[in-house]
């Protein structure tokens, strides 16, 4: 695991999810260190300039208008960090706020905010400490960023409130909750010095975007990897229900040229080459002229979300190009204020991908279904059950699904249409950035289920198509299923094939972990290479 060098320039995705998932260590760049001690000198001349300066010398919001004298600055910081550290709800998650303090860390380093270097090095410290501030789910309005949620973190750098202190290294952020300790015991146990705030610093720490665009990154990740999931659960159910493969054909996607749409119809090409199944009904006896919009339009919708995706990431990559404060330092010198931190474009495609998230559920849960409807699954028993009647099969998986998609459809509903009015009227217009990346957390695990229910469906309805077997991309996904090895994703339960009722929650639990650690994926790309 490589440290992850914060420079004056933008953070790659790959360095936000190997610190905020897999606890890798950072280290400032020199030429980061340079910046923010030359840009602090500017601040340290403003705090003694008889004119008021934002953030410098006087209030914050609706009490800008207020000059603060220099004996009551540095209180004047500290006071901004606690009153602003008004978070409630359940605690976020720690890879969010890992990715959080890594992004807040890469702005200060880029030297527009004025910070001093220790105050830099104190969040450089934290995080290889393993060191998790507490943060709030409620509490952000996405403008002036993510005030409240930043300073649940600045708040800890002060030794105050409090933190969870998680293993460092790989069994990081995902695989521990750590233990709940005040921030002054953390710091003093990881020989870090509280941070002392002054002047402006207080400001630079809780004003950016960073959590929302922290969940951006890490949505992105899980969906570069679920959107070629659906790709294999697509053709599986192909497969499953008798399905051809010729509207796939290249040539046919050619006539409508949507990157995306071409990406997924070749996956589902090179996943249903040679497939037994789907050869064992072509021919003149076989008298459907066409699939099912489920099936046909696979790569369509797909393809679409996977457009969605590619615009989604070019406004995170601009984003974490971006040095937000406010004032910020402008690189000749003047303390400038601004609205860089408004959270609208991190918003929109926040709020867009969760509509493509929904409508892929929605088309997977589709094709789900049609393999349990005897009457739509030509040939399949009803609800794959072992002795329908007596057994129900996969009925009731199939409405977890639906219960699910449901869901994502009210998650769907765009957050940043919705502004509602702040400090005394001064932050008149919010992005809601915040909200709409909580519930693209949510609906991306949602997704997630709905391929797992896919995937799982499918598996055994291909069972029950022996002796016909399926192609050796989809039969290797059922057999990485199947034998629990998850094609190197580590030890998890097996699922077997089809038979008798029995407990089907911890078989659905399994087909989500095998879809979430990527071990579909790994599976298919392992009997015939990368897919796109």
């Amino acid at each position: 695991m490589n440290t992850v060098i914060v420079g004056t320039g933008p953070l790659s995705f790959a360095d936000v999810v190997e610190v905020a998932r897999a606890g890798a260590d950072v280290a400032l760049a020199a030429e980061a260190e340079a910046e923010i001690a030359a840009t602090r000198k500017v601040i340290e001349t403003l705090a003694d300039d008889i004119a008021p300066h934002y953030g410098v010398s006087t209030g914050f919001g609706a009490l800008a208008t207020r000059h603060i004298p220099p004996e009551l600055r540095a209180q004047l910081q500290r006071s901004l960090v606690r009153s602003h550290a008004a978070g409630s709800g359940q605690e976020v998650e720690a890879e969010v706020i890992r990715a959080m303090m890594l992004l807040r860390l890469s702005t200060l380093a880029t030297g527009r905010t004025g910070v001093r270097l220790s105050t830099a090095q104190t969040y450089v410290k934290m995080l290889n400490a393993g060191i998790t501030p507490v943060v709030r789910e409620y509490g952000s309005l996405g403008c002036s960023g993510d005030l409240a949620p930043l300073a649940h973190c600045a708040l800890a750098a002060m030794g105050e409130g409090e933190v969870r202190v998680q293993p460092t290294g790989a069994d990081n952020a995902r695989r521990s909750a750590g233990t709940l300790t005040p921030a002054a015991a953390a710091l003093a146990a990881a020989g870090i010095e509280p941070v002392v705030l002054a002047e402006k610093e207080g400001l630079a720490l809780i004003n950016g975007t960073d959590g929302m665009l922290g969940m951006l990154v890490l949505a992105a990740a899980d969906l570069r990897a679920l959107l070629k999931t659906a790709d294999i659960t697509a053709a599986m159910s192909v497969e499953a229900l008798l399905g051809t493969d010729a509207a796939f054909a290249a040539d046919l996607q050619a006539l409508r040229p949507h990157p995306g749409q071409a990406a997924s119809a070749a996956n589902m090409r090179a996943l249903l080459a040679s497939s037994p199944v789907v050869a064992s009904h072509k021919g003149p006896d076989d008298t459907r002229v066409q699939d099912a919009y489920s099936l046909r339009c696979s790569p369509q919708v797909h393809g679409a979300a996977r457009d969605t995706l590619a615009h989604a990431e070019t406004v995170a990559g601009r984003e974490l190009a971006s040095a937000i404060d406010n004032p910020v330092v402008t690189l000749d010198g003047r303390v400038v204020s601004n609205g860089n931190f408004h959270g609208a474009p991190v918003g929109y495609v926040l709020d867009f991908l969760a509509i493509a998230v929904a409508d892929l559920a929605s088309i997977a849960e589709r094709r789900t279904d049609r393999m349990l409807d005897a009457h739509r699954s030509h040939g399949l028993p009803p609800f794959l059950a072992d002795d329908p009647g007596v057994d129900s099969g996969h009925m009731i998986a199939q409405y977890t699904s639906a219960g699910i998609v449901s869901e994502l459809k009210r998650l769907a509903v765009p957050a940043s249409v919705d502004s509602i009015p702040s400090s005394a009227m001064q932050e008149d217009h919010v992005s809601m950035g915040w909200s709409a990346a909580r519930k693209l957390r949510r609906a991306v695990d949602g997704l997630t289920r709905v391929l797992a229910i896919e995937l799982l469906t499918a598996a055994r309805a291909l069972d029950l198509r022996a002796p016909l077997s399926p192609a050796v991309a989809t039969g290797a996904v059922v057999a990485g299923l199947r034998s629990g090895d998850g094609a190197g994703a580590g030890s998890r339960p097996g699922v077997s094939g089809p038979g008798t009722d029995r407990y089907l929650a911890p078989e659905i639990e399994a087909a989500v972990t095998y879809v979430a650690a990527g071990a579909a994926v790994r599976a298919a790309e392992t009997a015939i290479g990368a897919l796109q």
